[in-house]
């Protein structure tokens, strides 16, 4: 009993002093114990819209152009899938300062609809939707990583699986070293796909304008040429 700091409360035994600190804990008095607030206003702002925004943004497109086969049909889809995304985003806003809890998505489901549904969904987030999302933004990465040292063809699946799974173990490890670390390379990450993104939408206007363009002249062009032949019958 002698070991304890001044200002807790000295017991004759240990076990009083364990049995009364769980009792605090359960009861979620003051001095239970709590997770350090290190994330911050923009770590958190990007770790959400991060969240929101995939990895998924940058390989889907092309499917959905080839489909599509219009760059403004194309252009209006991200438009609508990232109003979708947003709103998202303002729902864990919301829940997160309604809730302030740790645990993600199965506190929020713990505190409104009670532990049977949270228990489902704390397997199928440990098991089915992170691991599977994980796996997806390491390929993804990979591909993106391996595909300038194979010019000529698409990279091997061994190399991207490889390149993959060290990506997924340098992320493990920054997150499991410090928090602080783990929130700034989620901020450059963050940073980086909104560069990308607005590159991207920007080429894609002016590609969609510069059709336009082109169009407009040619139709000049024919327009021209009928009334020429017209005029000369």
């Amino acid at each position: 009993q002698e070991g304890f700091e001044p200002g807790f409360i000295k017991y004759p035994n240990c076990s009083d002093f364990v049995l009364e600190s769980l009792d605090i804990m359960a009861d979620n008095k003051p001095g239970s114990l709590k997770l350090r607030k290190e994330i911050g206003l923009f770590g958190a702002v990007a770790l959400a819209s991060g969240c929101m925004i995939g990895s998924g943004i940058f390989m889907s497109p092309q499917f959905v152009l080839v489909y599509v086969g219009s760059p403004g049909a194309s252009l209006v889809i991200w438009v609508i899938s990232g109003i979708v995304a947003m709103f998202a985003a303002f729902c864990y806003t919301e829940l997160g300062m309604v809730i302030p809890e740790s645990g993600g998505e199965f506190i929020y489901i713990l505190r409104i609809y009670g532990p049977f549904p949270a228990f489902f969904a704390a397997i199928n987030i440990t098991l089915l939707a992170k691991p599977f999302s994980t796996a997806i933004m390491g390929i993804s990465i990979a591909k993106y990583i391996t595909a300038p040292f194979y010019p000529d063809c698409h990279p091997p699946q061994l190399a991207v699986k490889c390149t993959a799974a060290v990506f997924i173990l340098v992320v493990a490890i920054l997150n499991s070293l410090n928090v602080r670390v783990a929130i700034r390379v989620q901020i450059i990450f963050f940073v980086a796909k909104v560069i990308a993104l607005t590159v991207i939408v920007i080429g894609g206007i002016i590609h969609i304008t510069q059709n336009k363009m082109t169009k407009c002249k040619k139709y000049r062009i024919q327009l021209t040429h009928a009334q020429f032949k017209t005029t000369a019958t």
